[in-house]
């Protein structure tokens, strides 16, 4: 298992979210690439980072993103405000090791394909972002009609390296998580699953090892210390 911090970008600071609201920041700190680094040093051997106005659609964190990439010695994944191929292949070329698509996949699945034939598929993540287990778009407003296990058959075969899932019922409430979705896509389908939503004590991490996480993301409960990131390295390989 690799444990993946979050560095959330929301006009030039690194925030914490509830429910991805805007406004609900709980969690302020400024300059997002020293809070990378800081990850970094802590023993973190990826970075997970989301441009929030990229995907409130109120601007873009590219200079931010670029220092993070500079000072970074770990691959990078990044999601947030990818809306077009342009927009996934700049974030490609500035050296992001893995752009995560959400709501442009959903909408077009053969974008996967592209960038995935383009830049190799270990370089293209989808997001699945699921509610009452559909997969929801657009900033978690628009409900699909199919389940997140359905979504990720057809982007594996589409080419993706990887599925990104959200349990969004859990998300940012800091009160445990579901494993059952997670398990289930984890069972069935044959590329990596990295899994975010809910994370609240070593409990949960111990949890998604046991049914064979490969990768998990962490916010909240890092940045607000209910978890210490040291106390995490025992379960990382």
């Amino acid at each position: 298992m690799i444990i993946i911090p979050a560095v959330d970008i929301k006009n030039s600071k690194c925030v914490q979210l509830v429910q991805g609201e805007p406004g609900t920041e709980q969690v302020i700190i400024d300059n997002p690439a020293d809070v990378a680094v800081k990850w970094i040093n802590k023993g973190a051997k990826r970075l997970h980072i989301v441009d929030l106005d990229g995907a409130l659609g109120s601007g873009q964190n590219i200079n931010i993103v670029k220092e993070i990439v500079e000072k970074s010695t770990v691959p990078t994944q990044m999601g947030g405000g990818i809306r077009t191929m342009d927009d996934a292949r700049k974030l490609l070329d500035v050296g992001i090791d893995t752009v995560i698509i959400g709501t442009m996949a959903i909408e077009n699945p053969d974008i996967i394909e592209e960038l995935s034939n383009e830049y190799g598929k270990d370089r293209i993540c989808v997001s699945l972002d699921s509610k009452d287990n559909r997969v929801v778009t657009h900033g978690w407003t628009k409900f699909t009609d199919k389940t997140p296990l359905e979504y990720a058959r057809i982007f594996q075969d589409k080419g993706a390296g990887s599925i990104l899932f959200t349990n969004v019922d859990v998300e940012g409430l800091l009160n445990g998580i579901n494993l059952d979705i997670a398990e289930n896509l984890i069972s069935n389908i044959d590329i990596p699953v990295i899994y975010s939503g809910g994370i609240t004590s070593i409990d949960d991490i111990k949890s998604l090892k046991q049914i064979n996480t490969e990768y998990v993301v962490i916010g909240s409960a890092l940045y607000k210390g209910l978890i210490e990131f040291e106390d995490l390295l025992e379960y990382q390989d």
